[in-house]
């Protein structure tokens, strides 16, 4: 049984990702806020930009969840806003797998980070997320490199989906119908859909896959209806 760990799988897709492999699979969660017990699951609480990590001997897989969805015109964002998007996207899953790496080197693992369909397509307010998820591209990228006999690092790039950090997006029905509208799919993306493409990712099956990035945009980068 693999064990992979999973930070920030309190909520979300990070959840949705538990869901879909605890029952076949040991699951070790970080997150600050506890999860729903189970015998293949252990949990840490913890913030990890601020808090020492623990030692995990064993990882054959990582998962990175947490993000920032803060949409502001370029005037109103301030500095401290991109620093602080930085910091969640792309300093604190340096530091997890800086701490994690020998374990995931000596076990071939899989580490799947997430970006977003702003950092390929020009969206109004997004300046500093995608400035953010576009250098967790380039993290996996180059990561994917050097490890390449190693470790396979991949992204995946979810348009909106429907969970608690996108909820100001979905607030009512005529939001979550224009959301729908301006999709060619014309649907709103389910965190299970991301968890499967996550966990497909962090399987062998993918095992010859690695430094890329996966829209999973309900058509909105690539097609023009």
């Amino acid at each position: 049984m693999k064990t992979i760990l999973v930070v920030g799988g309190s909520k979300g897709i990070g959840k949705a990702v538990i869901d879909a492999l605890k029952d076949t699979h040991k699951i070790i969660n970080i997150s600050r806020n506890e999860i729903e017990a189970h015998e293949n699951i252990t949990h840490y609480s913890l913030d990890v930009l601020n808090d020492e990590l623990p030692d995990i001997e064993t990882i054959n897989g990582l998962v990175y969840c947490p993000g920032s969805i803060n949409l502001k015109p370029i005037g109103r964002l301030k500095l401290d806003d991109f620093r602080e998007d930085f910091e969640i996207n792309v300093v604190a899953a340096v530091k997890i797998i800086q701490k994690y790496i020998n374990s995931l080197k000596n076990n071939n693992g899989s580490v799947v980070l997430f970006s977003t369909v702003a950092a390929k397509m020009g969206m109004p307010f997004h300046a500093s997320v995608a400035a953010s998820k576009s250098a967790v591209e380039g993290v996996v990228k180059s990561l994917a490199a050097e490890f390449a006999t190693k470790i396979r690092f991949n992204c995946i790039a979810p348009t909106v989906t429907d969970t608690t950090l996108a909820a100001r997006l979905l607030r009512n029905d005529k939001q979550r119908e224009g959301m729908k509208q301006r999709h060619p799919l014309q649907k709103i993306l389910e965190p299970t859909e991301v968890a499967s493409l996550a966990a497909y990712l962090l399987s062998d099956v993918a095992s010859s896959i690695s430094g890329q990035v996966f829209p999973i945009d309900a058509g909105i980068v690539s097609l023009k209806l």
